[in-house]
């Protein structure tokens, strides 16, 4: 049997270099690569088939074999598929012709010797050339006239090149004789872990040291009215590593702008209450069923971290090693398309099954916010998600703006708010009577964060979105309501004298309508930054800029009526009185810095009262 000697071709020469020392971040990922190849033979030996064309050993089986052998520190990887006849091995091993090798080299010196597009080009199979002292193709072509070639390098300067056994079976053979350096790649457990995370869905039976290795299907290709929910549970528990089954899934293709297969999963509870901090995405990129990342950086916004899933997109331009995608827009197209659709996802969920929804927000609301805040483009589709109690709703009933909406009078310009820590709190809120009086709803936002979510929403459905604790509220009069309380010169006399004393401290004190049961609300000042927020830059280490909230007294409040009095008959008292109500109004809006001021307060008009 004659043997050929042929040299590489210089740019061939120059290509495995590249590729053996530069392009490869992970050793292992050579496995990958062969792996895939063997896959896209397998395909193409299928649509030959289907073409009815006359193939060699039409009845052989399109299956992956891959064995190891650490006496002789050898990995075998086989297919079935289409196999090379003579002349394709010279021109896809050991030319330029079909490998793109020289499309490649230029684009690296294009690019001044960076390495971002060289995965156009098909070179992967040199990749084995990584962990291989030597590397042996035994392959045989599907056209039943050729015959079968070995071709072997070490992957210096050139290849031979001989006739294979005449028994050769249809399809390719790679024998890889490892570096003493890489036997790890001879050792079963090491490669079945590589199979396993990249492989492990690969459309045709990966045959694995005489066991089939890949047994879980890629669902996410097959069409929804194929699968079964059980099958879709056991999905989730095989990619998730639970026992759990998946609160809700989302199963959906594409074809533009991208063309993609995603199937994604919400679990059944919030990994981040565990208590071990914030989780990672657990959704991973395949392209045509092979893993090109498990983590893929911005392929879904930060606040969809919770998702388990796969998306597989065969329009990727991928770089030689499939680590790093070459077109970053892509992967935003890619973020767009499947944030838009998982939103719908949940809307369907929230008007069709509102159990089912009820039990997703209590679970993941708090990602929902953080969306809000975090991406503007998103930011009324979420707010049609977010849920809330209201003045017009039971304890524990949830509703939502769209059915606020649905309820505004014929007036109401705004929808109104009120943040605090709970229902039980804010239903004894001072700020709620000026709405009472006109019929108006509020919403309860009692969750930590909730005034940075309103900030950033700012409006829902045209109409803006109302804090009732702030001065510039403006609300229309109230016909037939005559009763002042003070008459106009008590009235001046007490804002006068209230503004004597607290001078500096308020942007404004006023006497009012705002309030009706309590004596004084204190309000966010027009440029005052809300108590959450300077909480949250306190907490930081942040300068907090100083605050200038403003004052309404209620004129018809008997205590307000006294302290009119008080302040000309007993100036003493009269100041006790007023830091009682000033330090109660402050701190019921949560802006008292020092609350022992108000135990102080309250001691010394005690003793003033009842120590004689």
């Amino acid at each position: 049997m004659s043997t050929d000697t042929h040299p590489f071709q210089t740019e061939v020469r120059q290509l495995l270099d590249i590729v053996i020392h530069a392009f490869y971040s992970d050793r292992e990922l050579f496995i990958r690569e062969l792996v895939s190849n063997a896959s896209d033979a397998l395909e193409k030996l299928r649509l030959k088939q289907l073409t009815g064309a006359a193939v060699y050993e039409p009845e052989r089986e399109l299956r992956i074999s891959i064995t190891t052998d650490e006496e002789k520190n050898t990995l075998t990887i086989a297919d079935s598929g289409i196999g090379m006849t003579r002349d394709e091995v010279v021109e896809y091993l050991g030319t330029i012709a079909h490998s793109g090798t020289k499309k490649f080299l230029e684009a690296i010196k294009e690019s001044d010797g960076k390495g971002d597009l060289i995965g156009q080009f098909g070179v992967g199979f040199y990749s084995s050339f990584m962990a291989a002292k030597e590397v042996e193709v035994i392959t045989r072509s599907w056209e039943p006239d050729a015959a079968p070639v070995k071709w072997v390098s070490d992957g210096q300067d050139g290849y031979t090149l001989s006739e294979a056994p005449a028994d050769t079976k249809r399809g390719t053979e790679i024998i890889i004789h490892l570096k003493e350096e890489d036997k790890e790649f001879a050792q079963p457990y090491r490669v079945r872990h590589i199979l396993t995370r990249y492989s492990n869905f690969i459309s045709f039976p990966i045959d694995f040291d005489g066991e089939h290795l890949n047994t879980v299907q890629a669902i996410w290709a097959k069409s929804k009215s194929d699968v079964k929910p059980e099958e879709y549970d056991e999905f989730y528990q095989f990619i998730a590593h639970t026992e759990t089954k998946p609160l809700s899934y989302m199963h959906f293709s594409a074809d533009a702008p991208i063309a993609l297969n995603a199937l994604l999963f919400v679990p059944e509870t919030n990994p981040e209450n565990t208590g071990f901090g914030r989780c990672e995405s657990n959704v991973s990129l395949y392209c045509r069923r092979v893993l090109i990342d498990a983590k893929p950086e911005g392929l879904l916004p930060e606040w969809l971290r919770f998702l388990s899933g796969v998306v597989d997109s065969e329009d990727l331009p991928l770089n030689i090693s499939r680590e790093m995608l070459q077109d970053s827009s892509i992967i935003r197209k890619i973020n767009g398309i499947i944030t838009k659709r998982f939103l719908k996802h949940l809307e369907k969920i929230a008007k069709d099954d509102t159990e089912k929804y009820a039990e997703f927000y209590a679970q993941f609301s708090r990602f929902l916010k953080e969306g809000i805040v975090t991406t503007w483009e998103h930011k009324e589709a979420l707010g049609k998600l977010l849920r809330f109690e209201s003045t017009f709703t039971d304890a524990g009933q949830l509703t939502s703006f769209e059915e606020y909406v649905s309820r505004m009078k014929e007036d109401q310009k705004a929808i109104y708010v009120l943040n605090g820590p709970s229902r039980a709190q804010l239903e004894n809120s001072p700020y709620l009577d000026a709405l009472k009086a006109r019929g108006y709803e509020v919403a309860f936002l009692t969750d930590n964060g909730d005034q940075f979510v309103i900030d950033a929403l700012s409006s829902f459905d045209g109409k803006p979105i109302k804090a009732v604790d702030r001065a510039d509220l403006d609300l229309p009069e109230i016909e037939g309501d005559k009763e002042t309380g003070l008459d106009e010169t008590q009235s001046t006399g007490l804002q006068e004298w209230l503004e004597t004393l607290y001078k500096g401290k308020f942007e404004k004190i006023t006497l009012g309508k705002r309030v009706v049961s309590s004596p004084a609300i204190a309000l966010q000042g027009s440029d005052d930054m809300g108590p959450e927020v300077r909480a949250y830059m306190k907490a930081m280490g942040q300068e907090v800029p100083e605050s200038h909230p403003q004052l309404e007294l209620n004129p018809t409040n008997p205590l307000v009526k006294k302290l009119a009095d008080l302040r000309t008959d007993d100036p003493a008292l009269a100041e006790l009185v007023a830091g009682q109500i000033v330090n109660t109004a402050l701190l019921r809006a949560g802006m008292l810095e020092d609350p022992s001021q108000l135990a102080a307060n309250s001691q010394e008009l005690l003793e003033k009262l009842l120590v004689k």
